[in-house]
């Protein structure tokens, strides 16, 4: 993508630099965590762990080598790459605390490189950046949560979206470098970026640890995008061991390709189940891991994969408003044991709570609010709004604080 599109996330991220000494930005690779850094640094020094002889100063003299930024702000570009730059780190801000001395980033989890999170606390704030949100890409404001709560009349939103134009925002995903790619190109960087994150990345971050393995389960979660996690079967279909399985995963979710979605258990029933959902955190990904293109998202065929794609891809879009918003939320699904279930549970800062239902088809239907009506009847005074999404171009009025919207809300209501 040649166009620079402003990130959602940058006002908070000046925020933080004004307010704390340091900020670390994490997120996956090539989403743009970089780049942000350049549009916040202003004159200052850029070090980057990748590159192999910055690397080695590095590791043979941590204090020396944060020493060397004294009075500008220093960018340390994958700072996992050397954990022991950390402590330099947080040693240079006890003993200077201004606030805006330093943006470190990282392309997974400083806990998994050895670092414990809990020395950061109150010095150093964290920010998640993700591939670009589809208000980001059209230049729009994107914050589903704050305009449900503020639009009068949400259901006289219509879109002009397509159930297909729908399937190509799937398989186009959010990573900056591929989503503005023609489909063999696309593909191809994405294969390159998979191998990459597999043979190279992770063997970074766990010593015992097969690449093939970890392939194989990228595949196996790609096929079953917002499936909930029955690691026993995982294990077995990708023919990794019971006992590292969460291992496995672990490391999936700590280079942000994989998101696990919690379960949400408010007590309702005595028959909640604990298992969380998990999904291929880009869509665009995953439908390459999958090998399911657009046009066959939307045969019958693929039915069940265009739904659980589609589910995956309003579960991405949420999290990352999550880092903006205006009405701070965090996000859910719900099911028993007796069938009842919401496919997302957005949990709101004041206790309400908003439930999301998915859908592929382009009208609605009575069944459909079934659930939702069950969860605003249990919930009361709590029950703030309850919405099914789909590939529709209207909103339907459907009961009190129940109606339908066409996926495009989420980024253009």
């Amino acid at each position: 993508m040649d166009q620079l599109l402003t990130r959602h996330s940058e006002p908070a991220a000046r925020e933080l630099l004004v307010n704390m000494p340091g900020i670390l930005i994490e997120g996956a690779r090539q989403v743009g965590k970089t780049t942000l850094a350049r549009q916040l640094m202003g004159d200052a020094l850029l070090l980057d762990m990748d590159d192999a002889r910055t690397r080695a100063s590095a590791q043979d003299d941590p204090g020396g080598f944060v020493a060397q930024g004294a009075g500008r702000l220093m960018v340390i570009d994958e700072i996992a790459r050397v954990p022991a730059l950390v402590p330099a780190v947080l040693a240079a801000i006890e003993a200077d605390p201004r606030p805006g001395q330093f943006i470190m980033t990282s392309s997974s989890s400083l806990t998994r490189a050895g670092v414990a999170m809990e020395s950061l606390d109150g010095r150093i704030g964290c920010l998640h950046l993700s591939g670009f949100s589809q208000g980001e890409l059209t230049s729009g404001r994107d914050d589903f949560v704050d305009a449900l709560v503020s639009v009068e009349k949400p259901t006289s939103f219509a879109s002009t979206l397509s159930r297909a134009a729908y399937a190509r925002l799937l398989e186009s995903g959010s990573y900056p470098d591929a989503v503005d790619l023609f489909e063999h190109k696309r593909q191809r960087w994405l294969d390159d970026y998979v191998q990459a994150q597999v043979k190279r990345q992770m063997p970074q971050l766990r010593r015992i640890f097969v690449p093939d393995r970890a392939m194989s389960l990228l595949h196996i979660l790609a096929a079953e995008q917002g499936g909930e996690l029955v690691k026993s079967r995982l294990a077995e279909e990708a023919e990794i061991p019971a006992t590292t399985i969460d291992g496995y995963l672990d490391l999936l979710a700590d280079t942000w390709l994989f998101t696990a979605l919690p379960p949400w258990a408010p007590k309702l029933s005595d028959r909640e189940l604990v298992r969380p959902k998990g999904f291929i955190a880009d869509s665009g990904l995953a439908a390459r891991l999958y090998r399911i293109t657009a046009e066959q998202l939307c045969t019958i065929n693929f039915a069940e994969a265009f739904i659980g794609s589609l589910q995956a891809f309003v579960a991405g879009e949420l999290l990352k408003q999550s880092t903006w918003t205006k009405q701070p939320y965090n996000l859910f699904h719900y099911r028993d044991r007796m069938g009842a279930q919401v496919d997302l549970v957005m949990e709101l800062a004041d206790g309400r709570v908003i439930g999301i239902d998915v859908r592929t088809t382009s009208a609605f239907q009575a069944s459909q609010f079934k659930q939702l009506q069950a969860l605003r009847d249990k919930l009361g005074d709590r029950f703030a709004a309850g919405v099914v999404l789909n590939t529709g171009q209207h909103g339907y009025p459907y009961g009190d604080r129940l109606f339908g919207l066409p996926t495009s809300a989420l980024w253009q209501l």
